[in-house]
């Protein structure tokens, strides 16, 4: 069959790549990343100026290595970052994996019980400070299996609350090696590092593509989109990287933006709005493409050209998709993860015949994909993933509450705002439950909206019926 056809089945047609099949080393992601050993610079923060030559990277990276091997770190152990992106992130990073360990990536705004929470769920053995990095220059390393974990991102998959996502060395370093056709980052790239490197945007996309290919890249804080731009345009960034609200916030920028020097930006995360997209392009000075992906399989999907900028593209090499009668989109291929950690139940619910499932409804037009709505009900605020179940739970532990829902609101700035529908059995002010949620979670994490309802609509088995919920919403409004 001919690349990017289709394969009718009996109830089913299979998508494949256009693009031509790539080979997939068998090695580990630092071995595969870290082939420079010159003195560009491959990281730099924008703000506090602190970087790293490619040289300085691989050799930091083999010594913290080694000093981790010293301190009893040994393959099978898991150990966390919890930081925010700088350039010493990638030699944290690249260290844990390199001594044969785990790196489990953890986002920094959590609260300390919600870290804790994860830590047990990844088995995490210790976290790793990035200001004291232990450091030898004996020893040797273990060689390790390219099949072995090499890191464990978090997720919550297509319901329920937050997994441990097991991702081999292999499937990562496929997931490199797909991107590199439509991609082509090089040496002469500067990449904008702002997403965050725990989340898989920024982990594999810009972080461990950019560090493949040569590139610089200018690691910095979230700002706002007047802020943005000047960092763009001081470090001649070439490729920029979005999530919708900051789309929509370059979108809505009153200014005129300085003088960019953009080959192309990419927004993921999220469906973006048409209108957002093609203003924030005219801001930008360049192509604005975007493309898909998810924790559990990486990036699935890259546009390769301009001929359909509405749509996340074609399928990466090596990549099948399959759309079910319900319209779900299922994904096979080399990038997919192993499963969740310690929950057999939930990979099981993941996979569907070997297809691991997205949650994501899709239409496919001339063999370009078009993400139409979800069908897990994570809400995305700002790209963070949000479980409506932790916020529920938290609700129903409140005295004066009997019965609580959380949806995603639409929010032109944030992409989506968590709003919660709660039935009561007290005297209690949304502002008291909003300021009772804020005082448990991360600040990503907190219910923006709160709506009073007799009732919470429920299945026969029981599940909240979240689309009439947001409907309800949407005519009240």
């Amino acid at each position: 069959m001919r690349p990017g056809g289709v394969e009718p089945g009996a109830d089913q047609v299979i998508y494949r790549s256009p693009l031509p099949a790539v080979a997939i080393p068998a090695c580990t992601v630092p071995e595969h990343v870290l082939t420079r050993s010159h003195d560009k610079v491959a990281l730099k923060d924008a703000v506090t100026g602190e970087s790293l030559t490619y040289a300085e990277l691989k050799t930091q990276v083999e010594r913290t290595a080694k000093g981790l091997v010293s301190k009893g770190v040994k393959p099978g152990d898991t150990i966390a970052i919890a930081s925010v992106n700088r350039p010493r992130y990638a030699v944290g990073l690249h260290a844990i994996m390199a001594a044969g360990a785990t790196a489990a990536l953890i986002n920094p705004l959590l609260t300390a019980k919600e870290v804790e929470r994860l830590e047990d769920v990844a088995n995490v053995k210790a976290t790793l400070d990035l200001d004291d990095l232990p450091e030898s220059d004996t020893g040797t390393l273990p060689r390790t299996d390219p099949s072995s974990t090499a890191a464990v991102l978090f997720s919550s998959g297509t319901t329920g609350l937050t997994k441990a996502v097991k991702l081999s060395h292999r499937a990562l370093v496929a997931n490199l090696e797909q991107h590199r056709p439509g991609w082509r980052v090089d040496e002469t790239d500067v990449l904008a590092a702002n997403l965050p490197f725990f989340h898989i945007y920024g982990f594999a996309i810009i972080l461990n593509s950019g560090l493949l290919g040569g590139a610089t890249l200018i690691t910095m804080p979230r700002s706002d989109a007047g802020t943005y731009l000047q960092r763009l345009a001081e470090h001649r960034v070439t490729r920029a990287f979005l999530v919708p609200p900051l789309a929509a916030a370059i979108a809505d920028y009153a200014q005129a933006p300085p003088k960019l020097h953009l080959k192309l930006a990419l927004c993921g995360a999220a469906p973006l709005d048409e209108s957002i997209r093609r203003e924030a392009e005219r801001k930008l000075q360049a192509p604005l493409w975007q493309g898909y992906g998810l924790t559990e399989a990486g990036g699935t999907h890259q546009t390769i050209d301009d001929s359909d900028p509405t749509s996340v593209g074609v399928l990466c090499p090596g990549t099948e998709a399959r759309i079910t009668a319900e319209g779900e989109m299922l994904i096979r291929g080399p990038q997919v993860m192993d499963g969740y950690l310690n929950d057999e139940e939930a990979t099981r619910q993941a996979f569907v015949d070997g297809w691991l499932r997205t949650g994501d409804l899709v239409r496919v037009h001339n063999g370009r994909f078009h993400v139409v709505d979800r069908i897990k009900e994570m809400i995305k605020y700002k790209g963070y993933q949000i479980a409506p179940a932790e916020l529920e739970a938290l609700l129903r532990r409140h005295p004066a509450v009997r019965d609580a829902a959380v949806v995603g609101a639409p929010d032109r700035v944030n992409g989506e705002v968590p709003k919660a529908f709660v039935v009561t059995q007290g005297d209690v002010t949304a502002d008291e439950l909003m300021a009772f949620v804020a005082a448990e979670v991360a600040p990503f994490k907190k219910v923006r909206q709160v709506e009073f309802v007799a009732e919470i609509p429920r299945s026969v088995s029981g599940k909240i019926l979240r689309r009439l919920l947001k409907e309800a919403g949407e005519c009240a409004s």
